[in-house]
Parts: structure tokens; sequence; C-alpha cells
């Protein structure tokens, strides 16, 4: 029979971070001091907050400085001023932890995690693309230079560009936000910013008479933008990622099985190889080809993250 401390050791690994906290805030059989005690729960809120891709409080806890810093590199700044600029600088680090998440979902058989993980991968899939141009992944500090300028229509309400009006509108703010109080700053990512991505999408693979925010760019690079911006429209027009908007069934909420989400991606694996013909190769992950996926959006080997196993392996070692 295993005993309190081995059962809390094993919970760790599974990345049951919840549950460890819960279990020891309710005085579990651990000889642990009080320093200690809030220790491991620091960790475990820190590994909840992973798993649940809660960003915006990365870094928030007192926790090893290694994984605080690689954790902020996944973090949006939540002022406009913040010098660490996380996720705007570049969404690499964030999208090897949505892989990673992912990954550990899967394993966890926690597929409405699993879907709302590869949702978020799609909506900014495009961003990730033109970080390949721009340097960075949208910031809006460093936007105005990039989208203004002679020639320009970005977000401007004219016929002239296909974008929707919701695209118009977050492109606009995009270029003004900076200059907002922190409130302001907040709603934009929290509502708008999934939308510049997707208006970033539209500029590089659906509009018929592009304007200086494409054409200041260099033929190889505009290539580039329109094959990794269909590749990412291409996924969020997806079975798998309609799965995230099923209708509700009787009076329930359906949650697809493992084998109803690899059906939705092995559907449409043979048209996102059509633009990335790597996802049509094995790679050892729970969605075949998912990590060639975001690699080719990226223009660069992404791998899973191990900063949830890493924070697991240090929640093990203060419960030892």
């Amino acid at each position: 029979m295993e005993t309190v401390h081995e059962v809390l050791i094993s919970l760790a690994e599974r990345y049951s971070f919840a549950d460890v906290a819960a279990l020891v805030a309710q005085g579990a059989d651990v000889e642990l001091s009080t320093r200690e005690i809030a220790q491991v729960q620091q960790l475990c809120v820190f590994g909840q907050r992973l798993l649940d891709l809660d960003a915006e409080d990365f870094g928030e806890d007192h926790v090893p400085a290694e994984l605080r810093t690689r954790a902020l590199a996944c973090r949006m700044p939540q002022a406009p001023g913040e010098a660490d600029r996380g996720a705007l600088a570049s969404l690499r680090p964030a999208y090897a932890l949505l892989l990673e998440v992912i990954a550990a979902r899967w394993e966890r058989r926690e597929m409405t995690g699993v879907v709302a993980a590869v949702h978020i991968v799609s909506e900014y899939a495009s961003l990730l693309v033109w970080e390949r141009v721009l340097g960075h992944a949208g910031d809006p500090a460093r936007l105005p230079a990039d989208v203004r300028g002679d020639d320009s229509l970005w977000g401007e309400d004219t016929r002239e560009c296909p974008q929707t009006k919701a695209e118009k509108s977050a492109a606009l703010r995009s270029v003004k936000v900076a200059h907002e109080p922190p409130s302001g700053w907040r709603a934009y990512l929290d509502r708008l910013h999934s939308l510049t991505s997707h208006a970033f999408g539209v500029c590089a693979a659906a509009c018929p008479r592009p304007c200086s925010v494409l054409l200041r760019h260099s033929r190889a690079e505009i290539e580039l933008l329109d094959v990794g911006c269909k590749l990412a429209a291409t996924l969020g027009d997806s079975g798998l990622v309609r799965l995230r908007h099923a209708a509700p069934v009787g009076h329930g909420f359906g949650v697809p099985s493992r084998n109803e989400v690899l059906e939705a991606w092995e559907r449409g694996r043979p048209s996102l190889a059509r633009y990335a013909p790597a996802v049509a190769e094995p790679d050892g992950y729970p969605l075949p080809g998912f990590t060639a996926l975001i690699s080719a959006l990226a223009g660069t080997p992404i791998r899973p993250s191990t900063l949830l196993a890493d924070t697991a392996r240090e929640l093990a070692l203060a419960l030892k």
C-alpha cells in the first residue's frame, strides 16, 4: 500500500498540482516545515497555472528563478510599458509550452483541455508566421512602424480592405493601445489581439489588392507570409479546431473522445500537408505531425517545452 508521501509524489509526477495543494492544505501526513509547505503550495499554484495556460499570472509566484524566467517568456505583459515583453516579443516559447500542455492533457485524457489548447494555437497562428518578418509577435508598442505609412489601409474602414469589420476595429486599436492605461491594454489583449492576428492572416493570404502593410516586404518574405498564413487559415478551418465550437447536444455538453479528436485531426492533415509536407510524417507526438505544423508556422523547429515536467520535478523534490 502506498504511503501518503508516495501518493503525493505520484500526483506531482502526473501534474495533479491542485490535488497535491489540497491534500497538503488539509494536513496530509508529511514531515514538512511551515516554510516547506509554503514552497510546495507555491509550486502547485505555478504548475496549475502552466497547465491551465493562465498566462497573465505567470511569474507572480515565488518559485525558482529559472522556472519563473521561462514562464515569463510565455506571458503577455499586463501594462503597455512593461520592460519584459514576453509573448509579444516572441510567441515561440508560448507555442513550445502549448505543445507540452496538449501532450500532458492527452496523457491525462482531458480532451476538453486538448481542444482548448489547439484552439489557442490556431488563434495566434498568423502572428507566429508574421513574427518571422516583423521581428516581434504583433507587439502594439512596435506595431505602428510596421503597418502605418503611405498607402496603408491598416484599420481603415474601406471596402478596398477585405478584413471583417471586427478585424479592422482590432487593427485600428492595435496601433493606439500602447498609449492607453493598463485596463485598456488588458482589454485589448483579452478581446482583440487574436482578431489582430486574423487581420494579419487576411493581409498575407486573402487580400486581392494588397496595401503597403504587405508590399513593404521583399518578394521572398511575401511568399513565406502567403504560404504560412494559408497554413494558419487551413488549421483554423479544420475539423479539429471546430470541435471547440461544437454545439451542445440535448441538455449536456459533449466532450470529444480521444478517437474523435484523432479522427478530426487526421481528416485535416492532408490539407495542412499541402502547405507543410512534414505534417504528413509521424513525429511521435499524440497528434502525429502537429509539432511539424507548429515548426512550419514558426519557420524554425519548435519542440514541446519541459516547463511542466521541470516544475513537477521541483515539486517532487520539495515534497521529499
